[in-house]
């Protein structure tokens, strides 16, 4: 019989220590949803998908080396390379496992992994024994004397987020691509919270720069702005190719639903017609802060749609936390090991009112 105790034990800590989560489901208005152009209902959407279903099914039926793959997939893949000027693209059932499965194709080829410090948990699921270095959060100075004390070293990587989910802020990206061209290295760029909302037609921060095909590669998701899931990882051919031999992740998994791909390929098409909707989002957000800062709330995050209030401890947050609730204002309670510091998490969308966030402040 299996013995329960180290599994009562080890909820109880983390109960005394309010690391405990729960599953919850609730109604309101919602600062933690990642719907961030509002389109998980948007009729259009819906009716594309319901166009994939009815000419591939609900199901992609296996894995894409076997029986899953679909011409949808193939179309979509052609598609996210040209808009991300890459040479190909490759799509994936999550972002958790587009990270895993490219941070641990290069891990596995001893290259020196070169991290942010904030670097979502799914790149640093990948390591494996990697030899890691990382530096503090987007200080690139520190970045350089990393590759310089390693610039012998003959395969390095460098893996950052373009947007930082947990505190809302920008990577240099300009900064980082000098500095990945300078020292031979590859560039891996995280687009999970800027797909949709911010670069070039809405594709993504990297579309601003005129990046090296051949050594970067960029990370986006299906599930946030393009209110599907799924992800790709725009690279050259050759990645392309290698990542289908040695990604347990792509080779084992089934495909994702042919109405998750044509509503993420409608949505994606419909990009650069959201202009005036990403413009108002970010007014939006810098209303939020600047009411903050009025009220002397300290928050993390600038110039994107997510603010970060801090706390200086985890009862204090979630006793916030709890206080919104009962207003019916859905939020983000975020403590380790999501992230260093205790937190709210909030992020604008194209959903919300002024009233919304009038109301939330008065809350707070």
């Amino acid at each position: 019989m299996i013995n329960e105790s180290e599994f009562l034990e080890n909820l109880k800590r983390l109960k005394s220590q309010n690391l405990f989560r729960t599953l919850t489901h609730r109604n309101g208005i919602d600062f933690c949803s990642n719907d961030y152009l509002g389109l998980t209902n948007n009729s259009k959407s819906i009716k594309a998908g319901m166009q994939a279903i009815e000419k591939f099914g609900t199901g992609s039926t296996g894995s894409r080396l076997l029986s899953g793959n679909k011409s949808i997939f193939e179309d979509f893949e052609e598609q996210i390379a040209v808009d991300k000027r890459s040479e190909s693209a490759l799509i994936f059932n999550s972002g958790y496992i587009a990270n895993l499965s490219v941070i641990s194709a290069f891990a596995s080829l001893d290259y020196l992994m070169i991290f942010d410090k904030l670097n979502h948990a799914s790149m640093y699921q990948g390591l494996g024994n990697a030899h890691l270095q990382r530096f503090n959060h987007l200080n690139y100075g520190q970045l350089e004397q990393i590759l310089e004390k390693y610039k012998n070293y003959p395969k390095k990587f460098i893996a950052s987020e373009t947007v930082f989910g947990m505190d809302g802020d920008i990577a240099g990206l300009q900064r980082l691509s000098d500095l990945a061209h300078k020292y031979g290295a590859f560039l891996y760029l995280d687009e999970a919270h800027a797909t949709g909302l911010y670069g070039k037609r809405g594709y993504g921060f990297s579309t601003n720069f005129n990046l090296d095909n051949d050594s970067v590669i960029i990370m986006g998701t299906f599930s946030k702005a393009l209110a599907s899931c799924g992800a790709y990882v725009a690279c050259s051919k050759i990645l392309k190719d290698y990542l289908i031999q040695v990604s347990k992740g792509f080779i084992y998994s089934t495909a994702i639903s042919p109405f998750c791909v044509g509503v993420a390929q409608y949505n994606w098409r419909e990009l650069p017609d959201f202009d005036d909707i990403r413009v108002e989002i970010l007014k939006k957000s810098d209303y939020f802060r600047q009411e903050l800062k009025k009220r002397e709330t300290k928050f993390i995050g600038k110039n994107t749609n997510i603010v970060a209030i801090t706390f200086g401890d985890t009862e204090e947050m979630l006793a916030v936390h709890e206080r919104l609730l009962k207003k019916n204002i859905i939020t983000s309670a975020i403590r380790r090991p999501t992230s260093p510091t205790p937190r709210i998490r909030l992020a604008f969308n194209a959903t919300h009112s002024y009233e919304d966030i009038n109301f939330l402040l008065d809350v707070l």
